[in-house]
């Protein structure tokens, strides 16, 4: 076995990357990943620097993990600021480092690639020894399915946990027959929601990536980038990204648009995968009350419904999506660091930062809005 760095996914063929991962999960095939390297979404200029490993044998590939070198922690969504400025502190540089994450994606899924389970075990083994022979301060897996969590944890990397809000299809007929699984009050509040957003005229559209054409997709962009600049910020992805990624023919993108009028006033940006729909994006041009709800959560739980999805992960954060019908549910990370009294000291922070969150989960699970008498006909998560 040995490993080399790719410094692109381009640099490997895509069918090649692609038979190691699952193809139901969007965001580690080798078109997207290779779009974003492209089109100027990462690269040392924005603190991503591509370093993809890949393990090979006498038979070929056996194993590959999205790696980035990181100059700086934004853009991750498991945040560990505290830690760099600890390492500051003791006089070890805690940048670079490290991790396997898809960039500004809080989505839990597959991080290592691999042949079969041996390869998937030494591919873990060896990110710890990647960062260690690199000088670096350590290595973090986020958003980490339990198969590759569980070699992660074998190759003695640390378990972290935060909250999201997940949406499950019980087998609605409808919006409706999911609404009709609420308290009373809980249903009215999401009707009189949705009531505001028909009266003040605004109209939906569904439609995948590549059936909006190059103006439509610039319309899009400007929406999504105005979000950013509100808060006085660069957008994460480039509009080549979106020009590109989001008009392919196999395009994991969709869209829900919002209009008044013939003018787009909002747009979700979400992209689905097996039996999942992601909700990444969301952009406006103007604030009406409640838009934001109906345009990234109903829309996409409508959605679901009708084709049949089993799951909407809406993305990172948000205890309002409880109220609207989202399920609390843990997410996990792996983290390795160098320094071994940095290490010692993170490790008994997380064992106490984990029961927290369990104790948060449960609390959180206890304010559902679903009837008590219909809980049972919300899927486990």
């Amino acid at each position: 076995m040995r490993v080399r760095h790719l410094d692109s996914a381009a640099a490997l063929p895509a069918a090649q990357w692609d038979a190691l991962f699952p193809s139901g999960y969007p965001f580690t095939r080798h078109a997207f990943l290779a779009a974003l390297e492209a089109h100027r979404c990462v690269g040392a200029e924005q603190g991503w620097t591509p370093c993809h490993a890949v393990l090979s044998d006498e038979q070929g590939i056996a194993a590959a993990v999205p790696l980035y070198l990181k100059s700086h922690s934004y853009g991750e969504f498991v945040f560990d600021f505290a830690w760099a400025d600890a390492s500051r502190r003791i006089g070890r540089p805690y940048y670079p480092k490290l991790i396997s994450a898809i960039p500004f994606t809080p989505c839990t899924g597959p991080r290592i690639g691999a042949r079969d389970e041996s390869a998937r075990q030494w591919m873990a083994k060896q990110l710890p020894a990647l960062a260690g022979s690199g000088g670096l301060s350590g290595i973090h897996a986020l958003f980490v399915d339990d198969r590759d969590f569980a070699a992660c944890a074998a190759a003695g990397m640390v378990e972290r946990h935060d909250v999201q809000f997940h949406w499950y299809n019980a087998g609605y007929a409808d919006f409706g027959a999911f609404l009709a699984t609420f308290s009373s009050d809980k249903r009215k509040k999401i009707l009189r929601e949705r009531r505001r957003i028909v009266e003040a005229g605004i109209r939906f559209e569904h439609r995948a990536g590549h059936e909006l054409d190059e103006s439509g997709w610039r319309q899009v962009y400007r929406l999504y980038a105005n979000t950013y600049a509100e808060r006085g910020q660069y957008p994460y992805l480039t509009q080549d990204f979106f020009l590109d990624y989001g008009r392919q023919p196999d395009t994991a993108v969709r869209l829900v648009l919002a209009y008044t009028g013939a003018e787009m006033v909002a747009v979700a940006i979400l992209l689905r995968g097996g039996d999942t729909l992601y909700g990444r994006h969301w952009g406006a041009a103007e604030h009406y009350n409640g838009l934001h709800f109906e345009t990234c959560y109903y829309q996409g739980i409508d959605y679901c419904i009708r084709e049949g999805l089993r799951h909407f992960d809406a993305g990172a954060q948000g205890e309002h999506k409880l109220a609207r019908g989202f399920i609390p549910q843990i997410t996990r990370s792996a983290h390795w660091l160098a320094d071994t009294r940095l290490f010692d000291a993170v490790s008994d922070h997380l064992q106490r930062e984990r029961d927290y969150v369990g104790e948060r989960e449960a609390l959180l699970d206890a304010h559902s809005p679903y009837k008590r008498d219909r809980r049972a006909d919300v899927p486990e998560v």
